[in-house]
């Protein structure tokens, strides 16, 4: 089997050669220019979106960094990072609601766009606040996205959780700090940071 990962380290390609390191996939990095190579025609053939991350595994594209993640759980399942029968409702709702109204609610934050008070029905995540009390209720119960055992959902959202306490996209909570630490405590994590600082160093 081949796998080809698709990056430039200074992404989001980050989540996806962590979840890469934790299921032990052998893979091909291509580094991508965000001006250049990411907008050529050869990689829009594989995400038409000229955005990264992308996996392809034998021929089977696989883009979004949430569903590269579930991808990699299953097609690897010696790694033992997918759900038991008695995880997948945690595993898939916490996965979810990071990829959508935690990613929504800080990206609009960031852009400096706020939901009036009349119009949270139309926003899929309400309000950024509410947003984050729900996360931080979840980890104040749970050391992970499955209660006490690490899956592959909590590398993406563990990865939401490191970067928005890191540049203050989420507030520093006790039990976002507390999950940082676990997460990023890990040997797949570390080592798949390294490769991504030391591309970023190498590059300037």
């Amino acid at each position: 089997m081949t796998l080809k990962f698709y990056t430039n380290p200074m992404s989001r390609g980050q989540i996806a050669r962590w979840a890469l390191h934790e299921a032990g996939a052998d893979y091909d990095q291509v580094l991508l220019d965000y001006d250049t190579t990411m907008k050529a025609d050869d990689y829009l053939q594989v995400n038409p979106m000229g955005k990264v991350p992308a996996i392809d595994h034998d021929g089977k594209v696989v883009t979004e960094g949430a569903a590269i993640c579930a991808y990699l759980a299953e097609a690897f399942p010696d790694a033992g990072l997918a759900p038991t029968a008695e995880e997948r409702a945690d595993y898939f709702r916490w996965l979810f609601f990071t990829a959508g109204p935690v990613e929504a609610a800080i990206t609009n934050r960031s852009l400096g766009f706020e939901v009036e008070p009349d119009k949270e029905r139309m926003a899929g995540y309400g309000n950024y606040d509410r947003v984050v009390d729900v996360l931080d209720a979840k980890f104040q119960a749970d050391a992970y996205v499955c209660g006490k055992r690490f899956t592959m959902a909590d590398v993406y959202v563990g990865a939401q959780v490191v970067w928005g306490t890191q540049f203050g996209t989420l507030p520093k909570r006790e039990s976002f700090g507390g999950y940082a630490k676990r997460v990023t405590d890990r040997a797949a994590y570390q080592a798949a940071k390294a490769v991504d600082d030391a591309l970023i160093a190498e590059n300037g």
